[in-house]
């Protein structure tokens, strides 16, 4: 099953997402509409919101409740995409002019915000307090994430304990999220609810690790953003940490003052140094480790198509190439 094959296998699901996306986008103020129409229809995997339609229907579910939650996910997604534009200063995103280059930071924030806040509305119509209990945690957890980014920025002796809690937070959370509330809509037992949250845990950071190595690996086009990006921002991801810790003098030298200053003036000589301290390959080894954690995860699950989508988006968070 190829991850094409996976979301041919929910398309129907799929479908009535996006319907539910742009149904409850809608507003009265042009602007806002603009700027999340923008940003929504830009593109993407939307792996997060296919994780949350596979999940539900892997737990069991029959009815189309799940579609809903996976417009939540999405739309919480898109209101970190816009917020983190602003804070990074990107001008690009998924290959486009991201939209804080096209109509400022703060129709960026202020638009972030109100996706977020239509989020929660949303969650209300569900009608369920576990829903919203897991929800307002996660949403806490990844601003925690971004703060605790921000405050490694720049800085050079970033731990790899330090990097881990910044992704389990930002971006492994909301996988989390959503795989948990997919298996409380199909009311599963404690001990599947409990394996989708691991599931969702260990997905989210094998996609995140991953992502950090496409930083410096990549082809540009296919990635959707300049590479080196993450060196400009002065974000010290895992294969600076691996080359920083393993490099010679010089090449730590290098990197240190790239992280501090961000710059990527060096990338060329920074991803050789990455490569030949086996950076990459360390990263891609923990990413494997942790899509594996993932798929173990899945053994309390009755056998079906979509258990094996499950698997097969687990492989492709650590395979693809963009």
């Amino acid at each position: 099953m190829s991850f094409e094959s996976v979301k041919q296998l929910v398309a129907g699901d799929l479908k009535e997402v996006d319907r539910v996306i742009r149904d409850r986008l809608a507003s009265d103020v042009v602007l806002v509409n603009q700027v999340a129409e923008y940003i929504v229809g830009s593109g993407g995997k939307r792996l997060r919101p296919l994780v949350v339609v596979v999940a539900a229907r892997a737990c069991g579910l029959t009815d189309q409740k799940h579609t809903q939650a996976a417009a939540i996910i999405e739309f919480i997604h898109t209101a970190t995409l816009l917020h983190d534009d602003v804070v990074d200063h990107s001008a690009q995103r998924r290959g486009q002019d991201t939209a804080n280059s096209l109509w400022g930071n703060e129709a960026s924030v202020l638009v972030g915000d109100y996706v977020y806040s239509r989020s929660f509305e949303m969650m209300v119509d569900l009608g369920s307090m576990r829903i919203m209990d897991v929800m307002a945690r996660a949403t806490n957890r990844i601003a925690e994430g971004e703060v605790l980014q921000l405050m490694n920025a720049h800085d050079p002796d970033t731990t790899e304990e330090r990097y881990f809690e910044v992704i389990h937070r930002k971006t492994a959370q909301l996988f989390e999220a959503g795989s948990q509330v997919a298996a409380i809509l199909a009311g599963s037992s404690p001990a599947i609810e409990d394996a989708m949250k691991r599931y969702g845990r260990h997905l989210g950071t094998a996609f995140q690790l991953v992502d950090d190595a496409l930083d410096y690996r990549a082809d540009r086009d296919a990635l959707g953003k300049n590479l080196g990006d993450d060196l400009a921002e002065g974000k010290p991801t895992l294969p600076l940490i691996y080359a920083m810790k393993h490099g010679t003098d010089a090449e730590r030298a290098m990197i240190r003052n790239s992280i501090e200053n961000g710059l990527a003036e060096n990338l060329p000589q920074i991803t050789a140094a990455i490569e030949s301290t086996g950076g990459l390959a360390y990263t891609a080894r923990l990413a494997r480790q942790e899509a594996s954690l993932a798929i173990e995860a899945l053994a309390v699950l009755p056998d079906s198509q979509y258990k094996q989508a499950l698997r097969e988006l687990a492989d492709f968070s650590v395979e693809r190439t963009y």
